[in-house]
Protein backbone atom coordinates (compact mmCIF):
# COMPACT_ATOMS: atom_id res chain seq x y z
CA UNK A 1 0.00 0.00 0.00
CA UNK A 2 1.58 3.56 -0.70
CA UNK A 3 0.36 5.15 2.37
CA UNK A 4 1.94 2.41 4.50
CA UNK A 5 4.84 2.50 2.40
CA UNK A 6 5.00 6.47 1.99
CA UNK A 7 4.57 6.38 6.04
CA UNK A 8 7.20 3.64 7.00
CA UNK A 9 9.46 6.00 4.87
CA UNK A 10 8.78 9.15 6.25
CA UNK A 11 9.47 7.76 9.80
CA UNK A 12 12.56 5.55 9.04
CA UNK A 13 13.86 8.99 6.67
CA UNK A 14 13.60 11.51 9.59
CA UNK A 15 15.48 8.85 12.40
CA UNK A 16 18.25 8.76 9.81
CA UNK A 17 18.47 12.34 9.18
CA UNK A 18 18.13 13.21 12.62
CA UNK A 19 20.33 10.48 13.89
CA UNK A 20 23.02 11.82 11.51
CA UNK A 21 22.96 15.42 12.51
CA UNK A 22 23.39 14.64 15.58
CA UNK A 23 25.94 12.51 15.41
CA UNK A 24 28.22 14.58 12.93
CA UNK A 25 27.86 17.85 15.27
CA UNK A 26 31.82 16.98 16.01
CA UNK A 27 32.67 17.25 12.48
CA UNK A 28 31.58 20.48 12.17
CA UNK A 29 35.01 21.80 13.04
CA UNK A 30 36.87 19.81 10.07
CA UNK A 31 36.81 20.70 6.88
CA UNK A 32 34.15 20.83 4.18
CA UNK A 33 35.32 18.14 2.43
CA UNK A 34 34.91 16.34 5.02
CA UNK A 35 31.46 17.30 5.52
CA UNK A 36 30.78 16.80 1.99
CA UNK A 37 31.45 12.95 2.35
CA UNK A 38 29.43 12.51 5.32
CA UNK A 39 26.34 14.47 3.36
CA UNK A 40 27.14 12.08 0.57
CA UNK A 41 26.86 9.04 3.34
CA UNK A 42 23.51 10.68 4.68
CA UNK A 43 22.08 10.70 1.15
CA UNK A 44 23.08 7.47 0.18
CA UNK A 45 21.23 6.24 3.16
CA UNK A 46 17.83 8.27 2.02
CA UNK A 47 18.38 6.67 -1.50
CA UNK A 48 18.50 2.73 0.17
CA UNK A 49 15.04 3.80 2.15
CA UNK A 50 13.86 5.03 -1.21
CA UNK A 51 14.14 1.90 -3.05
CA UNK A 52 13.99 -0.66 -0.02
CA UNK A 53 10.43 0.88 1.38
CA UNK A 54 8.79 2.79 -1.24
CA UNK A 55 10.41 0.50 -4.25
CA UNK A 56 11.75 3.98 -5.82
CA UNK A 57 14.72 4.13 -7.75
CA UNK A 58 16.57 6.39 -10.13
CA UNK A 59 18.41 6.42 -13.39
CA UNK A 60 20.95 8.77 -15.04
CA UNK A 61 21.88 9.93 -18.19
CA UNK A 62 24.10 11.76 -20.26
CA UNK A 63 26.27 12.54 -17.01
CA UNK A 64 29.85 13.98 -18.03
CA UNK A 65 28.50 15.61 -21.31
CA UNK A 66 30.61 18.60 -20.85
CA UNK A 67 33.84 16.83 -21.00
CA UNK A 68 37.02 16.82 -18.97
CA UNK A 69 37.01 18.14 -15.46
CA UNK A 70 36.66 21.98 -15.75
CA UNK A 71 33.75 23.60 -13.31
CA UNK A 72 30.29 23.90 -15.00
CA UNK A 73 27.06 25.39 -14.25
CA UNK A 74 24.06 22.71 -13.79
CA UNK A 75 20.64 24.19 -14.55
CA UNK A 76 18.39 21.68 -13.22
CA UNK A 77 14.37 21.34 -13.11
CA UNK A 78 13.32 21.52 -9.75
CA UNK A 79 10.28 19.50 -8.77
CA UNK A 80 10.83 18.03 -5.72
CA UNK A 81 12.83 17.89 -2.44
CA UNK A 82 14.64 14.14 -4.05
CA UNK A 83 16.88 15.95 -6.51
CA UNK A 84 18.49 18.51 -3.42
CA UNK A 85 19.49 14.97 -1.99
CA UNK A 86 20.40 12.96 -5.16
CA UNK A 87 22.76 15.82 -6.84
CA UNK A 88 24.82 15.25 -3.67
CA UNK A 89 25.57 11.65 -5.13
CA UNK A 90 25.14 11.97 -9.00
CA UNK A 91 27.34 15.66 -8.47
CA UNK A 92 30.03 15.27 -5.74
CA UNK A 93 32.23 18.03 -6.89
CA UNK A 94 29.55 20.38 -7.48
CA UNK A 95 28.32 22.69 -4.64
CA UNK A 96 24.23 24.26 -4.68
CA UNK A 97 22.90 27.63 -4.56
CA UNK A 98 20.85 28.09 -1.61
CA UNK A 99 18.17 30.06 -0.45
CA UNK A 100 19.55 31.90 2.68
CA UNK A 101 16.07 30.94 4.59
CA UNK A 102 17.71 27.17 4.38
CA UNK A 103 20.92 27.99 5.56
CA UNK A 104 19.00 29.80 8.65
CA UNK A 105 17.44 26.11 9.69
CA UNK A 106 18.93 24.51 13.00
CA UNK A 107 21.59 21.68 12.30
CA UNK A 108 20.49 21.63 8.86
CA UNK A 109 21.38 24.91 7.84
CA UNK A 110 25.00 24.58 9.28
CA UNK A 111 26.06 21.72 7.64
CA UNK A 112 24.99 23.23 4.28
CA UNK A 113 27.02 26.08 5.06
CA UNK A 114 30.12 23.91 6.27
CA UNK A 115 30.26 21.58 3.14
CA UNK A 116 30.15 24.84 1.02
CA UNK A 117 27.05 25.42 -0.10
CA UNK A 118 26.42 28.34 -2.01
CA UNK A 119 23.93 30.77 0.44
CA UNK A 120 21.62 33.57 -1.93
CA UNK A 121 21.05 36.57 0.49
CA UNK A 122 17.43 37.64 -0.73
CA UNK A 123 17.73 40.78 1.15
CA UNK A 124 16.93 42.61 -1.96
CA UNK A 125 17.72 41.79 -6.09
CA UNK A 126 20.93 43.37 -6.26
CA UNK A 127 21.96 42.08 -2.76
CA UNK A 128 21.26 38.30 -3.34
CA UNK A 129 22.25 38.48 -7.50
CA UNK A 130 25.72 39.59 -5.74
CA UNK A 131 26.16 36.74 -3.11
CA UNK A 132 25.02 34.07 -5.85
CA UNK A 133 27.43 35.59 -8.17
CA UNK A 134 30.63 35.88 -5.31
CA UNK A 135 29.41 32.69 -3.76
CA UNK A 136 29.28 30.91 -7.32
CA UNK A 137 33.13 32.68 -8.26
CA UNK A 138 34.65 31.02 -5.01
CA UNK A 139 33.49 27.44 -6.12
CA UNK A 140 34.54 27.61 -8.93
CA UNK A 141 37.83 28.60 -8.59
CA UNK A 142 38.22 25.68 -5.78
CA UNK A 143 37.85 23.51 -8.71
CA UNK A 144 33.62 23.08 -7.89
CA UNK A 145 31.14 23.09 -10.12
CA UNK A 146 27.56 25.13 -9.04
CA UNK A 147 24.04 23.92 -9.41
CA UNK A 148 21.16 26.32 -9.19
CA UNK A 149 17.31 26.02 -10.24
CA UNK A 150 16.60 28.74 -12.73
CA UNK A 151 13.05 28.91 -11.61
CA UNK A 152 13.81 29.36 -8.13
CA UNK A 153 11.66 27.28 -6.29
CA UNK A 154 9.94 23.45 -6.79
CA UNK A 155 7.46 23.64 -9.82
CA UNK A 156 4.59 21.13 -10.40
CA UNK A 157 4.98 18.45 -13.08
CA UNK A 158 3.88 20.25 -16.53
CA UNK A 159 3.76 23.51 -14.95
CA UNK A 160 5.72 26.44 -16.17
CA UNK A 161 7.52 29.48 -14.44
CA UNK A 162 9.53 32.21 -15.68
CA UNK A 163 13.09 31.15 -15.25
CA UNK A 164 14.88 33.97 -12.70
CA UNK A 165 18.47 36.07 -13.74
CA UNK A 166 20.72 33.99 -11.90
CA UNK A 167 20.85 31.40 -14.25
CA UNK A 168 21.74 33.95 -16.57
CA UNK A 169 24.35 36.13 -13.93
CA UNK A 170 26.60 33.11 -13.77
CA UNK A 171 26.30 32.13 -17.19
CA UNK A 172 27.88 35.85 -18.14
CA UNK A 173 30.01 36.40 -15.68
CA UNK A 174 31.71 32.86 -14.77
CA UNK A 175 31.76 32.28 -18.92
CA UNK A 176 31.25 28.23 -17.72
CA UNK A 177 29.41 25.79 -19.83
CA UNK A 178 25.66 25.66 -18.71
CA UNK A 179 24.31 22.05 -18.24
CA UNK A 180 20.38 21.88 -18.76
CA UNK A 181 19.38 19.02 -16.52
CA UNK A 182 15.88 17.65 -16.50
CA UNK A 183 13.83 15.20 -14.75
CA UNK A 184 10.32 13.61 -13.77
CA UNK A 185 11.40 13.33 -10.02
CA UNK A 186 8.13 15.03 -9.20
CA UNK A 187 5.85 12.33 -10.21
CA UNK A 188 6.78 9.99 -7.71
CA UNK A 189 8.45 12.64 -4.57
CA UNK A 190 5.27 15.52 -4.99
CA UNK A 191 6.20 18.95 -3.84
CA UNK A 192 4.29 18.94 -0.09
CA UNK A 193 3.49 15.55 -0.39
CA UNK A 194 2.74 12.70 1.90
CA UNK A 195 2.73 10.23 -0.72
CA UNK A 196 5.64 8.41 -2.08
CA UNK A 197 4.94 6.28 -5.47
CA UNK A 198 7.60 3.16 -6.50
CA UNK A 199 8.87 3.51 -10.27
CA UNK A 200 12.00 5.08 -11.40
CA UNK A 201 13.09 9.01 -11.42
CA UNK A 202 15.02 10.06 -14.45
CA UNK A 203 17.26 12.33 -14.27
CA UNK A 204 19.15 13.69 -17.72
CA UNK A 205 21.98 15.62 -18.49
CA UNK A 206 21.04 17.35 -21.85
CA UNK A 207 23.93 19.07 -23.79
CA UNK A 208 25.80 21.88 -22.63
CA UNK A 209 25.39 25.71 -23.89
CA UNK A 210 28.37 27.31 -24.30
CA UNK A 211 29.55 30.40 -23.26
CA UNK A 212 29.29 33.36 -26.24
CA UNK A 213 25.43 33.47 -26.28
CA UNK A 214 23.78 37.15 -25.17
CA UNK A 215 21.62 37.36 -22.30
CA UNK A 216 18.15 36.67 -23.85
CA UNK A 217 19.64 33.96 -26.02
CA UNK A 218 21.02 32.22 -23.88
CA UNK A 219 17.30 32.59 -21.65
CA UNK A 220 15.49 31.38 -24.48
CA UNK A 221 18.03 28.15 -25.57
CA UNK A 222 17.95 26.81 -21.59
CA UNK A 223 14.12 26.97 -20.97
CA UNK A 224 13.73 25.58 -24.48
CA UNK A 225 15.99 22.93 -24.08
CA UNK A 226 15.10 22.07 -20.46
CA UNK A 227 10.97 22.19 -20.97
CA UNK A 228 11.60 19.74 -23.57
CA UNK A 229 13.71 17.42 -22.08
CA UNK A 230 11.30 17.89 -18.85
CA UNK A 231 8.40 17.24 -20.89
CA UNK A 232 9.79 14.43 -22.77
CA UNK A 233 11.09 12.60 -19.35
CA UNK A 234 7.60 12.96 -17.72
CA UNK A 235 5.34 11.29 -20.68
CA UNK A 236 7.94 8.32 -20.68
CA UNK A 237 7.19 8.02 -16.76
CA UNK A 238 5.33 5.12 -15.55
CA UNK A 239 3.42 6.55 -12.52
CA UNK A 240 1.15 3.94 -9.82
CA UNK A 241 -1.53 5.83 -8.63
CA UNK A 242 -2.44 6.64 -4.94
CA UNK A 243 -5.35 5.04 -5.56
CA UNK A 244 -3.87 1.29 -7.01
CA UNK A 245 -4.02 -1.70 -4.72
CA UNK A 246 -7.18 -0.25 -2.57
CA UNK A 247 -4.79 2.73 -1.21
CA UNK A 248 -6.62 5.69 -0.09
Amino acid sequence: MLVVRSLLFNGAFWSWTILLAVLALPLLALPPPVMAVYGRFWSRGVQVLLAGLVGLTYEVRGLGRPGGAEPAIYAVKHQSAWETLALLLVLPDARIALKRELTQIPLFGWYCLRTGMIRIDRGGAARAMRSLIEGARRAVSAGLSVIIFPEGTRVRPGEHRPYLPGVAALYLHLHRPVVPVALNSGLFWPRRAFIKRPGRIVLEFLPPIEPGLTRAAFMTELARRLEAGTDRLLAEATVEPVAARGDA
